[in-house]
């Protein structure tokens, strides 16, 4: 059986930031697995610009913010295995991988880094009715297609879903040549950041039609037209309002969830909400000396909030491995009501925290000229204004615990408090 110190599932973003703060923080034998055939992750087949603006105050694209960590993790010399595949973790902390070179691995870690990051929903998850044709695919697969294999998947495009990578597909394959013809969204609101709405759709003159889904696919071998229609308040198709398009290819776009199998295997406790581990300050999950981080814990919007959560996974398995991580001491759960959808952490440990902790949360709807109150025991320990929210943007407070004193609290509360009339 191999021994490391700490062992990261995962190459992307996520994976390669905890390495490097791993190793930063003193731990020697680290193996970072990867299932691709090169690290990076999602990131080498984002070739557009807008990544790093808060890690390196510059615009990167997804491959040129990859390369910069990938160089430091090679400068560093820290292990990796590529194409090799992770079939599972055990609470013991035994990582059971397979590849073609090393055949069956087993490997014991003293800590382990979750860091798989997520996938996307299916057409049948979402259970479309209509002919079962080729041509209807995920827009993450799109964009591999695309960018890394240099295949053009369609010319007459409509996509389900304002997810940001579906809104960046729409501006792609526009300047592929393509028409996209429509983008249909389910909710009243867009999933995706305000300026991939303006940058991708409006710059285009591509309409966005809310609060509709697809009702029809046509099709025998590749897809000939699909059916939108607007839907009600209980997300119900309404009759008469249906919208035909002629087109061969419809992409998907509805949505992110955390790839949590091996997490599932390893006895990880989930958030329902989130799809992904509960974590504590130290993104350590239910099972001691297991921690994650980025896409797996929960969706993020921006690749820099990836970087700074997942430097805080590795320098924290990198304490827990030496001892300086307080596991007895005083835990407080961090809840979201009233408009807040989860927070993350989920709990907090008040030893293992020198000063401030920062939560990240989403809302669960737009909301203009509100305030999040935090609150223990009924009092409240901070607002924070905001002239506008929504759920397709991560909201983040800083809550400083210095003066915090819990007294008989185990629980915090993250609500929203509208303005009154």
């Amino acid at each position: 059986m191999l021994q490391y110190d700490i062992v990261v599932i995962g190459g992307g973003p996520a994976g390669l930031a905890a390495a490097i703060e791993a190793r930063k923080n003193g731990v020697k034998k680290i193996l970072i697995i990867e299932r691709d055939r090169e690290l990076g992750g999602i990131l080498q087949q984002c070739i557009h610009n807008g990544f790093g603006l808060h890690i390196f105050k510059e615009e990167l694209t997804g491959p040129e913010y990859a390369e910069r960590f990938i160089k430091e993790l090679i400068t560093m010399d820290i292990e990796y295995k590529l194409d090799t595949m992770v079939l599972e973790v055990s609470d013991s902390k035994v990582i059971t991988a397979m590849n073609a070179t090393d055949g069956i691995l087993h490997i014991q870690a003293k800590a382990i880094i979750l860091a798989m990051g997520c996938r996307e929903r299916t057409r049948g998850a979402i259970r479309i009715p209509g002919t079962r044709p080729a041509g209807v695919m995920a827009a993450g697969t799109a964009q591999r297609f695309v960018n890394i294999e240099g295949d053009m998947i369609g010319k007459r495009i409509v996509i389900l879903g304002s997810g940001d990578i579906g809104l960046i597909m729409a501006r792609r394959l526009t300047l592929e040549g393509a028409d996209v013809l429509a983008v249909a969204e389910l909710m009243s609101y867009s999933g995706g950041l305000t300026r991939n709405i303006v940058q991708c759709l409006e710059d285009f003159n591509i309409p966005l039609y809310l609060n509709h889904t697809v009702v029809n696919i046509e099709g025998h071998d590749r897809v000939e037209a699909v059916t939108i229609a607007q839907v009600d308040e209980k997300y119900k198709p309404i009759k008469g309002t249906e919208k035909r398009f002629e087109c061969d290819t419809l992409l998907l776009s509805v949505g992110l969830i955390p790839e949590n199998e091996l997490s599932k295997s390893a006895g990880i406790a989930l958030d329902n909400v989130t799809g992904g581990p509960i974590v504590n300050e130290s993104m350590e999950t239910s099972v001691e000396g297991i921690f994650a981080c980025g896409n797996v814990v929960h969706v993020h919007d921006l690749v820099d909030w990836v970087t700074e959560e997942s430097r805080r996974a590795g320098s924290s398995a990198a304490k827990y491995i030496k001892g300086q991580i307080q596991s007895n001491c005083k835990t407080i759960k961090l809840k979201g009501i009233n408009g807040v959808r989860y927070v993350v952490p989920h709990q907090i440990r008040l030893d293992n925290i020198e000063q401030t902790v920062e939560l990240m949360m989403r809302v669960d709807n737009i909301y203009k000229d509100i305030k999040f109150v935090i609150k223990s025991n009924g009092e409240v320990i901070k607002e924070v204004k905001r002239k506008h929210v929504a759920p397709g943007e991560m909201e983040t407070i800083k809550l400083d615990l210095s003066k915090f004193t819990p007294g008989d609290c185990d629980e915090m509360y993250i609500e929203i408090v509208e303005k009154e009339a």
